[in-house]
């Protein structure tokens, strides 16, 4: 009993705390959008999803993180069964709006993309953790970047072009910090240039291409660019104190598409305004600040390149999703981390926080 009680003193409560009031934010907007639609089943799945991700990394930050780092075939053998996951998408998922991504079962949908980008911080993180004094070697950046190009092949195909940005980001984010040298940097944004290039002119969807295209020229403002215009003036609704709760006229006629995903962060700014939004960067810049300082407190690469490596996942996600919705860059659908609905986002992300408070644990 004197072991439970002093392991849950080690526990990082300001990064959980921080992470009950990000869940909290985005249950509060999904109820809010729910009551306009008439449907509360979103809401009390994501409920479902945040106990049982909850759950999940109590029981993680108990394991001794040092186990994972010492079994590779471990981690390879998650990736396996999540690319075979995402493999299994193109013949087995049904349409929905478009595109393959997730099993359906009964209720509830299944993304294995979302567990992927967990592992492959795992694996990245193994990787470079004993080959950072050699990452003069070109050798190692290809490999991994095969790691993460193999799935991300299949991923593009569904066709999901934001999953495929975050997961090229986190590997360039984690070659990066492990210390990649200059001229391969350059070669890899020579070798992005090529391969835009090249999707542009055979693999992008017409449609694709037309968000892209949109982002610079709104030309649709009833179709493609809709979904922005929607947005912007959203936030541009909420001002500095916000329309209140549940009375976000975009939100209640239902002018703003999908405000439990996509563009929560639209719904929230124009419900709870400017000081919202400040609260919502506010708690995302403190649990990104928890997370680096339990990369500091650790001695091992290992940690330190996972701790950096969800931290570049988060940002890069954060990044993203602001960035649809304030109309600086074009519509991926990439949700809000921890706020926006989705159940395999949501557990993943408690996955590595579980991580995490191992290491903080026992580090």
């Amino acid at each position: 009993m004197r072991e439970i009680i002093l392991h849950f003193k080690k526990l990082d409560w300001i990064l959980i705390l921080v992470v009950l009031l990000l869940v909290g934010i985005g249950l509060v907007s999904i109820y809010s959008s729910s009551l306009a639609r008439g449907d509360f089943l979103n809401f009390k799945k994501q409920i479902v999803f945040f106990l049982f991700g909850f759950f999940l990394m109590i029981l993680l930050s108990f394991i001794d993180w040092r186990g994972i780092k010492e079994e590779p075939y471990l981690i390879l053998f998650f990736y396996f069964i999540c690319f075979l996951g995402i493999l299994g998408l193109l013949f087995l998922a049904p349409k929905i709006r478009g595109t393959q991504h997730w099993y359906k079962i009964s209720f509830f949908t299944i993304d294995p993309i979302e567990f992927l980008k967990i592992v492959l911080v795992l694996l990245l993180a193994k990787y470079f953790s004993k080959r950072h004094i050699e990452m003069y070697k070109l050798s190692h950046i290809i490999l991994s970047g095969i790691y993460v190009f193999l799935p991300s092949i299949f991923i593009f195909l569904q066709p999901d072009l934001g999953s495929t940005l975050v997961l090229i980001s986190l590997w360039i984010g984690i070659l990066i910090i492990s210390g990649i040298k200059l001229r391969h940097f350059l070669l890899l944004c020579l070798f992005a240039i090529f391969i835009f290039i090249l999707s542009w002119q055979f693999f992008l969807k017409e449609y694709q291409k037309a968000r892209i295209i949109s982002f610079f020229v709104p030309i649709d403002p009833l179709g493609v660019s809709w979904s922005q215009i929607q947005a912007k003036i959203a936030i541009g609704n909420g001002g500095i104190f916000g329309q209140g709760f549940a009375k976000g006229s975009q939100t209640k006629y239902r002018f703003l598409p999908e405000p439990q995903t996509d563009f929560i962060f639209a719904a929230i700014a124009e419900e709870f305004g400017f000081l919202g939004i400040t609260l919502l960067l506010f708690l995302f810049f403190i649990l990104i600040w928890r997370i680096q300082r339990i990369a500091f407190l650790t001695q091992s690469n290992f940690a330190r390149l996972f701790a950096g490596g969800f931290n570049i996942l988060l940002i890069s996600q954060l990044f993203i999703n602001i960035g649809m919705n304030l109309g600086l860059l074009p519509i991926i659908g990439i949700g809000l981390p921890f706020v926006s609905y989705g159940g395999s986002a949501l557990i993943s992300n408690f996955i590595a926080l579980g991580i995490l408070e191992s290491i903080k644990v026992h580090c």
